[in-house]
């Protein structure tokens, strides 16, 4: 299905995927280390700060007219985490010069400016420059206060707060916003070379590309002293922790938000996980899910219900949105669709239409550069490698058993409630 060849050049594992699908090549540039406390607001910020200047562009203006010479190639950056991994991510799309009237070396030249960018950045006196840092920390800051505005994305966080204290995955890969204020040129550029020489770093080049063509691009500009690739231990999944946590936030909001997390016990790397996705898509996953229908559309308790699978945590997340007053009767239904789903309480139908979506929501993924990148850096993250067709086989395959089985070792652990201050005793304290 897809031809992905993956060979290492030094230290960097170059995937290149030829295919003549898109009008476009893609580069997407990967750096993954674990999450950990003191280094993730610096990885948060760092990709911002390499994003604005180049030794030869120094400044975000000169970058982006050099962006546009380049027949319009655009340069994005992204954090995120999968597991207890904190990844960067550098994004470049060029047009492919076989389709344009002037054959200019647009891959040679988008490679370049990728190598520039990663280990030719801007800098003043041997440190990241002064006024780039402050314009990007201040940037950062807006980035996270910006979840604390949205409430819904604020419960989703602190439903893996509560839920995941003491755990590495309870960071916000955007990273802390007491931590930002601190942080120097200096220290930045320091972590910044720390984390060339010790991330995991993959390159995905797609598009109508020789393979041979881009390995010989990347030995002449991607040069890293070599260094031994880290043992990867299976994923563990998290186990419960025995009694429920129920936590309830008061807040000048109108809308409450019911956020429930559970443990599966499964994930990616497990037998299960294909029976766990079709779990989820019956559960919470789609529009025909059982919370959709039943807590929203039927009890008409929520503004919205679903649910989502952090695959290498092994974690279930709901989300919905009520009226304050409705908390028990959601709680209440909520539960009653989880029980559903482990009495084997869900029809052929709802069955064959979860494979369904699931199998084009993957075509769909896979039909841009971008979605077709994430889908294979799961065998990245993971010791456990799943081909593309594995998926689809795998998927068809699930039984009503299957489906079973992992429903019984989903287990509830925590449940957060986001609500107003109607009926709060003067501690705040009261219950709903």
């Amino acid at each position: 299905m897809v031809d992905e060849k993956v060979t290492a050049v030094g230290p960097v594992r170059v995937h290149t995927i030829s295919t003549d699908k898109y009008k476009t090549n893609t580069l997407v540039w990967k750096m993954k280390a674990p999450l950990a406390k003191e280094t993730v607001t610096l990885r948060a910020l760092l990709p911002y700060v390499l994003q604005s200047g180049t030794v030869d562009y120094p400044s975000v203006k000169a970058l982006r007219t050099y962006l546009d010479e380049l027949y319009g190639a655009t340069l994005n950056v992204d954090l995120t985490k999968k597991g207890e991994d904190h990844i960067m991510t550098v994004r470049i799309d060029v047009a492919n010069e076989r389709f344009l009237p002037e054959q200019t070396p647009l891959l040679e030249k988008a490679l370049q400016l990728l190598a520039d960018l990663l280990f030719r950045p801007a800098l003043e006196g041997g440190r990241f420059v002064e006024d780039i840092v402050a314009r990007e920390k201040r940037a950062l800051s807006q980035r996270i206060q910006a979840v604390y505005d949205d409430k819904m994305r604020y419960a989703s966080m602190r439903l893996v707060q509560e839920m995941c204290k003491g755990e590495p995955y309870a960071l916000s890969p955007n990273g802390e916003l007491g931590d930002v204020d601190a942080i120097t040129a200096e220290q930045l550029y320091r972590y910044y070379e720390q984390a060339l020489a010790e991330d995991e770093l993959d390159l995905y080049v797609i598009g109508d590309v020789d393979e041979e063509t881009v390995l010989a691009a990347v030995k002449r500009r991607f040069s890293l002293p070599d260094r031994p690739q880290p043992a990867r231990a299976p994923l563990a999944p998290a186990k419960a922790r025995g009694e429920v946590n129920e936590v309830i936030e008061r807040q000048d909001v109108k809308q409450g938000k019911l956020n429930i997390g559970y443990r599966t016990n499964v994930t990616y790397e497990d037998d299960d996980y294909y029976a766990l996705q079709l779990f989820n898509g019956i559960f919470g996953g789609f529009s025909h899910s059982k919370l959709f229908i039943n807590v929203r559309e039927k009890a008409s308790l929520a503004y919205y219900a679903a649910s989502r699978l952090e695959s290498h945590k092994g974690l279930l997340l709901v989300m919905s949105g009520i009226e304050p007053a409705n908390y028990e009767k959601a709680r209440r239904i909520i539960d009653e669709q989880m029980q559903a789903m482990k009495n084997g309480d869900f029809t052929d139908e709802e069955m064959a239409q979860t494979k369904a979506v699931i199998r084009n929501q993957l075509l769909e993924t896979l039909d841009t550069p971008r979605g077709l990148v994430e889908v294979l850096y799961h065998n990245v993250v993971s010791t456990r490698k799943r081909p593309l067709d594995e998926w689809l086989a795998g998927t068809d395959g699930v039984m009503r058993e299957d489906v079973v089985r992992v429903a019984e070792k989903v287990a509830l652990d925590t449940v957060y409630f986001l609500t107003g201050m109607e009926g709060a005793t003067e501690d705040g304290k009261t219950g709903v």
